[in-house]
C-alpha cells in the first residue's frame, strides 16, 4: 500500500496529536463560572455573581443547571437596576436572583424536549420549563442550550428571571 503525500502527512499529524494528549492527558473541563468567563457574553452575569459572593458555589463539584441571561437580557432590565443590584447593600437581593437561575442537578435539554416542567430553584421558587415548542423558562426563551461544564450544563437564556 503506497501513502501519498497528503494522506501520510495527516497520519502522522494525528499519531503526533494522539501522543501529545497521551503525554498530556485530556484538558481539564472548565466549570460553570469558568466556561461562563470564556463565553464572553456574560460579563454582567460574572460581574453579578462575584458580587453575591456566589464565585465558590457555583465552582464547587454540583452538578447545577444554570440558566444563564446574557449581556443583552441584563441591558432589558429597567436602567440603573443592574447598578443597584451590584452595590453592597442589595446583596441579599442580589443572592435570591441569582439562586432562581440554578437548578440543583444537572438537567439537559434532552430532559425538558416535549415536556412541561417545574422545577425547584437554589433560591427556593420553582421554575416553570415549557419545552414543547422550542424551550422556555418561565417567560425566558432558551437561545442556546446544553453548554456543557465539569459541574454541570448552561442554558443560555435571553430574560433575566426575577422571583416573586
Amino acid at each position: 500500500m503506497v501513502l501519498s503525500a497528503s494522506k501520510l502527512f495527516a497520519t502522522l499529524a494525528g499519531a503526533s496529536a494522539l501522543c501529545y494528549f497521551a503525554i498530556q492527558g485530556p484538558a481539564k473541563a472548565a466549570d460553570i463560572v469558568d466556561t461562563a468567563v470564556a463565553a464572553g457574553s456574560f460579563n454582567t452575569l460574572v460581574a453579578a455573581v462575584k458580587a453575591a459572593g456566589l464565585v465558590d458555589t457555583l465552582k464547587s463539584p454540583g452538578p447545577f443547571t444554570l440558566f444563564a441571561p446574557t449581556d443583552d437580557a441584563f441591558k432589558k432590565l429597567p436602567k440603573g437596576t443592574v447598578e443597584t443590584l451590584l452595590k453592597p447593600e442589595n446583596k441579599a437581593k442580589l443572592v435570591k436572583i441569582l439562586t432562581y437561575h440554578v437548578v440543583p442537578g444537572k438537567i439537559s435539554s434532552s430532559e425538558i424536549a416535549g415536556k412541561r416542567l417545574s422545577v425547584k430553584t437554589v433560591e427556593g421558587e420553582k421554575l416553570h420549563v415549557n419545552g414543547l415548542h422550542g424551550v422556555k423558562v418561565n417567560s425566558a426563551h432558551v437561545v442556546k442550550a446544553d453548554v456543557e461544564a465539569d459541574n454541570g450544563v448552561i442554558h443560555v437564556i435571553d430574560k433575566v428571571l426575577l422571583p416573586k
